[in-house]
């Protein structure tokens, strides 16, 4: 497949996602190819993403959750930038938790260059990508939620709550200099508080996009954070914020020194 076609079919989800249904006229024009190739690129989509066609495009059914696309979809060179950064921080024989979100997904390419690592994890997707690279896994159990791929509730929880001694990498779905970091749904809440609560050390990944806005419940505050990953230098405003907290900022071309990486 060449990367057109890639990038095209990208693009009509990411319109998908956006507005829940679109028609085949709409997507011919904004993307200047016929009808033909739309409705071919559908068809396949229809196929990967369980998508509903109809005469004059396609919608995404109300049944199922798409939560994952969209975000994998949104912002993806900047989840690539911390998923890099985050990479760099992890050393030969480290213990780590990784969440199941999209952004801890782009440390894996990295984790694989690594040696005698250890991965704590409730992610059916991540378990799978790891699944050859010598990594040792230890997956979460729980209740599988099929559109995430991965393992919640009470005995996810009772899982977690029997290991220590790990850094903790989390996503976020927003962050806010009162209310912390924050996820949209209780499940991926409750879980990541406990891991925190049990974390050696916490890192936390977050695109600029997050920055300043806030989902319905909150993770942990900030002073259970160490160190945060982002893909552009911060606002002054939350350069001093993080200055205040004593935490730590690693973006672009700053460096991995906590004196230096906020500044």
């Amino acid at each position: 497949m060449s990367q057109s076609r890639i990038d095209r079919r990208k693009r009509i989800m990411t319109q998908l996602l956006d507005k829940k249904q679109v028609t085949v006229k709409a997507l011919a024009e904004a993307m200047d190819v016929s009808d033909a190739t739309v409705r071919r690129d559908l068809k396949i989509l229809a196929e990967e993403q369980s998508l509903e066609l109809n005469h004059g495009g396609v919608s995404l059914p109300a049944d199922r959750d798409y939560s994952y696309q969209a975000k994998s979809l949104r912002a993806s060179e900047a989840k690539r930038i911390i998923g890099r950064l985050a990479g760099e921080l992890i050393v030969d024989g480290a213990h780590i938790f990784l969440d199941s979100g999209t952004t801890c997904s782009e440390v894996l390419p990295y984790l694989k260059r690594k040696h005698n690592v250890t991965v704590l994890a409730n992610s059916a997707r991540l378990a799978l990508d790891l699944a050859t690279s010598g990594i040792h896994l230890f997956m979460v159990g729980g209740e599988y939620r099929p559109d995430r791929m991965d393992m919640v509730g009470p005995m996810a929880l009772r899982a977690l709550d029997a290991v220590r001694g790990y850094v903790a990498y989390i996503g976020t779905d927003g962050i806010n200099m009162e209310f912390g970091p924050s996820a949209s749904d209780a499940e991926s809440a409750y879980l990541h508080r406990l891991v925190v609560k049990n974390a050696s050390s916490t890192v936390l990944l977050s695109d600029q996009s997050k920055f300043d806005s806030s989902s319905l419940f909150q993770i942990v505050d900030w002073s259970q954070i160490d160190k945060v990953v982002t893909d552009q230098p911060p606002s002054l405003e939350w350069k001093e914020f993080f200055l205040d907290q004593d935490i730590p900022v690693i973006f672009p071309d700053a460096t991995n020194r906590s004196e230096n990486s906020t500044t």
